[in-house]
């Protein structure tokens, strides 16, 4: 088993994401992504738990002073990551989920970057299903509910689900299996976010 090295502690990349990203969303964006990462890492490379959570917080690093240029997201955020110590495979991770957008960017080759290129708009539409629930809550969202707003475009117009289909095939998982997977992992993501905020 391979292991990665990000080249800074979580703290320092916490401390990057809140240099260049002020609005709350994306900060609890970054770090829904990144225990999302967390999770699946625990079952699929447990040893690297760290860098995919590292990679997950940092994967939109640039988006907001840059959300214009959808087609350089994650070349602004490269230099940032490298003069903070950020390592090269760390850069290769994070630029892996947008190559979507930029042909010239690497492609998901490793489990772990099929799973944030999967995994990443779909916390998203999550995020934004739960927000309009009476509970707020991921913890009583069901996937049948999940299934329907995938279906209904209108919804969260915003989260790509060719993207998300994408993912789904490059993994080797059924839409469904992907859907269950994530919220599986969204359920563990919230009660760690409500501990922080108590």
């Amino acid at each position: 088993m391979t292991k990665f090295e990000a080249g800074m502690t979580r703290e320092e990349a916490f401390a990057l994401l809140t240099d260049h990203n002020k609005d709350p969303f994306h900060i609890e964006h970054g770090e829904t992504v990144e225990q999302t990462m967390r999770y699946f890492a625990r079952e699929f490379d447990s040893e690297n738990e760290e860098f995919w959570g590292i990679v997950g917080l940092l994967h939109d690093l640039d988006w907001e002073e840059h959300d214009d240029e959808p087609e350089k997201h994650t070349l602004y955020a490269a230099p940032l990551i490298e003069g903070a110590g950020g390592t090269p495979e760390l850069i290769r991770a994070i630029q892996s989920h947008t190559s979507d957008f930029n042909p010239e960017l690497p492609r998901p080759e490793l489990q772990m970057e099929k799973i944030l290129f999967a995994t990443e708009e779909l916390t998203g539409l999550i995020g934004a299903a739960v927000i309009m629930r009476p509970s707020k809550s991921v913890m009583d969202f069901e996937v049948k509910s999940l299934k329907k707003k995938f279906k209904d475009k209108r919804f969260a117009a915003g989260c790509s689900r060719e993207v998300i289909q994408r993912g789904a095939d490059m993994l080797g998982w059924s839409l469904d299996e992907l859907l269950t997977r994530t919220l599986d992992a969204m359920r563990v993501v919230e009660p760690l976010v409500a501990e922080q905020e108590a």
